[in-house]
């Protein structure tokens, strides 16, 4: 019973693993994943932010509903990051592969920002918003400071 659900749990995993691997079968399609769900990403952290600097009127459940969607898209693009993926249209910095460590902490550190900035937006409290918001913006630029090329 042990062999059939470790060969069962084996299959399933590799079934799993397939759409992702055939979804980045060339450089650029990892490429084209990353920078759609990088600008999503940032639309919904745009919107929190223009409430949290009083850019646009607090809407206590908007906040909350894209700061959720901004969590969720963070953990989509570091996976697209393969190797050959660093030539072509990406503003992408060789640093990323480099320094792969690092840049897996900096990827951790801003989706443990946004986070506490969904925690944040659902207590309904914008003066916790602009608490949280600060700490997640820095998170989101040291990215840019040291893995995107302006």
């Amino acid at each position: 019973m042990k062999k059939h659900f470790a060969f069962v749990s084996a299959l399933l995993s590799v079934l799993l693993a397939l759409p992702a691997a055939a979804q980045f079968a060339k450089p650029e399609d990892a490429i084209k994943y990353r920078k759609a769900s990088f600008t999503l990403m940032g639309a919904h952290f745009g919107r929190v932010g223009a409430m949290a600097t009083g850019k646009v009127p607090y809407d206590a459940k908007a906040a909350a509903e894209n700061a959720d969607i901004a969590v969720t898209m963070s953990k989509l693009h570091w996976t697209a990051f393969p190797e050959g993926s660093d030539k072509g249209e990406t503003r992408a910095k060789p640093e990323i592969w480099k320094d792969a460590a690092k840049f897996k902490d900096a990827a951790d550190k801003m989706q443990a920002e946004l986070v506490k900035v969904s925690a944040a937006a659902k207590l309904g409290n914008v003066d916790a918003l602009k608490t949280a918001f600060g700490p997640a913006g820095a998170a989101c630029k040291n990215c840019h400071d040291n893995f995107r090329k302006e």
